[in-house]
């Protein structure tokens, strides 16, 4: 496989991983490999590195992954 095929095939995927992940449930499992989902960050304190001030971190939606057994 030539490089632009393999950058036409990768970019085909994350095409279609980002419209499947805007949909509801925001799962894509692929058997082998692992499973791609959306998890709800919850909201948090931290801290400023620079000033050293408290501040909120509001809640938000993350992309996680999880490996298979097999992988």
């Amino acid at each position: 496989m030539t490089k632009v095929d393999a950058a036409k095939a990768f970019n085909a995927l994350l095409q279609v991983t980002k419209e499947e992940m805007k949909k509801k449930d925001g799962k894509i499992a692929i058997i082998g490999f692992g499973t791609f989902y959306m998890q709800q960050r919850a909201k948090r304190t931290g801290k400023n590195p620079q000033t050293g001030k408290k501040i909120t971190i509001p809640a938000k939606k993350v992309f996680k992954f999880k490996a298979s057994k097999k992988f």
